[in-house]
């Protein structure tokens, strides 16, 4: 990867999204990098699995979305590009899709502009998350997506990355504040019923010097969906919980939907759900 670092890149400290890369097979990362995902996993090997249990998770859930009418995304903490992202997902589903993917690394950054070279209807924004109305005033918005017709918020395993002094639920009311009705919300945290599991990993990941929140409770993380109307996260669209699920079980072909991982060994799990603003 060096021959493509950037200048001005901080090789010492770990980066969530290169953290994730490493998590799911990629190669885009760093030794920093390697080393935290590996105390991690010394600690909680199923990181793996849920990381890539969270991707299939971003695949079928903006699937839905997309069949449901939607063409513009906004994807928060968008990450390293990999396999099935968003635009592949959603221009899939419908070629009119457009997406703006926004993070705050200047390595997403440049890997995702490389991505997307030539890619009609999509567009990269390098920018603090927290600062939403400068994203959707951005160009690069204004160019791709209109505020006054349904847009799809994804947040997929973002807001346990922002601490509770930043207010991270009240980014959602803000940002769903300013999207037409009918707009949708993709979402997953990291959760856990443990304090022990939970403290360790946050500060684990605070010590490596990470920009980080913490891990939060599944009761605290559905406050992502206050106002919304989650949609069913059975595979046959069925009106019957849990609607608020586990990633790796909603709307999965082979697996009922649960609100936690049904062995009680693990204690973290991604917190998920699809609603829409009513």
């Amino acid at each position: 990867m060096n021959e493509r670092i950037p200048p001005g890149i901080d090789m010492r400290t770990p980066s969530v999204a290169r953290m994730y890369d490493y998590f799911l097979g990629g190669k885009d990362n760093f030794t920093v990098d390697r080393e935290s995902a590996d105390t991690l996993l010394e600690r909680i090997p199923e990181i793996s699995a849920l990381s890539l249990g969270n991707r299939a998770f971003l695949s079928r859930a903006v699937d839905h979305v997309a069949r449901h009418g939607v063409v513009q995304y906004l994807d928060l903490g968008a990450g390293l590009p990999t396999v099935e992202n968003t635009h592949n997902v959603a221009q899939r589903a419908d070629p009119r899709a457009r997406v703006v993917y926004v993070d705050n690394d200047p390595v997403v950054l440049v890997h995702g502009r490389a991505l997307l070279t030539d890619r009609a209807g999509t567009a990269f924004v390098l920018s603090d998350l927290r600062d939403i109305d400068g994203i959707l005033d951005s160009d690069e918005v204004r160019a791709l997506i209109e505020l006054d017709v349904p847009v799809c918020l994804m947040l997929v395993s973002m807001l346990h990355c922002l601490p509770d002094e930043d207010r991270p639920f009240d980014l959602v009311r803000r940002t769903m504040d300013r999207l037409a009705p009918g707009s949708y919300l993709i979402y997953s945290h990291l959760v856990s019923d443990d304090p022990g599991t939970a403290a360790w990993l946050t500060e684990q990941m605070s010590g490596f010097g990470t920009p980080w929140g913490r891990v939060r409770s599944p009761r605290e993380a559905e406050a992502a969906f206050d106002g919304l109307v989650p949609v069913s996260a059975w595979p046959d669209g069925r009106d019957e919980g849990p609607r608020v699920v586990d990633c790796a079980s909603w709307r999965h072909p082979d697996l009922a939907p649960v609100a936690r991982p049904e062995d009680d060994k693990i204690k973290l799990w991604e917190l998920s759900g699809v609603a829409y603003k009513p």
